[in-house]
């Protein structure tokens, strides 16, 4: 499933996929891969992006 929400707050930060990889430490693939959906990212690296996106695991990954 695509994570839209994620998609969403990195476009509100103004950050591409690339900025917020470096962030978190990661390649830009793998951002791309968790917003298409491709991708289950681990707990630490959910942890990194809503920090790096002043949200919440419920706000980017929780399943409503």
């Amino acid at each position: 499933m695509k994570n839209l929400r994620l998609k969403s707050a990195r476009a509100a930060k103004d950050l591409s996929q690339d900025d917020l990889a470096k962030l978190c430490g990661v390649s830009r693939q793998t951002i791309s891969a968790i917003e298409k959906g491709d991708y289950n990212p681990t707990i630490n690296l959910c942890i990194a992006i809503c920090k790096a996106l002043e949200k919440t695991l419920d706000e980017l990954f929780w399943e409503v």
